[in-house]
């Protein structure tokens, strides 16, 4: 059980909360700003993470398990537009490459927080997944496995 800062609540350490020392609650009353600073704050100092099973220079002592973030987004009306005419001129769509890397993002740094809050220094094996649950609405996976690393 983990004590929140803001109000002194204890709360279960799971997957998907989005900080390690503030309940849900209490994270979901902060302005957007406050809530990306927090998240930030929240994360390993320098994350370890690949794509391989190894780390060169460094030796696995425990894996700790799968962990993932999640995260489902929308476009919006205005997006969709703004999206349509770039469309009209080719090219790279900005409004959407913004989306899609804000999207993976907040499932990488769900995953990097999960990985933390289980005990790990480090991903291996990190992936990503999308699927598109209805039109306009995608969910994106990040997920890899944390382990507990130590120089050779």
């Amino acid at each position: 059980m983990l004590t929140c800062i803001k109000c002194g609540k204890q709360f279960p350490s799971r997957y998907y909360l989005k900080t390690e020392n503030m309940c849900f609650e209490c994270f979901n009353k902060l302005s957007p700003d406050e809530q990306q600073k927090t998240m930030k704050e929240s994360l390993m100092r320098h994350p370890m993470t690949t794509t391989t099973f190894t780390f060169e220079g460094y030796r696995i002592l425990k894996q700790l398990g799968v962990v993932r973030g999640i995260t489902v987004r929308s476009r919006s009306i205005f997006g969709t537009i703004g999206a349509s005419f770039q469309t009209i001129v080719g090219g790279n769509i900005s409004l959407f490459t913004e989306l899609c890397e804000k999207s993976r993002e907040e499932a990488f740094e769900m995953m990097v927080l999960h990985a933390q809050q289980i005990g790990a220094n480090a991903l291996i094996g990190v992936r990503y997944d999308t699927t598109e649950m209805m039109s306009g609405v995608t969910e994106v996976l990040c997920y890899g496995t944390a382990v507990v690393v130590e120089p050779v």
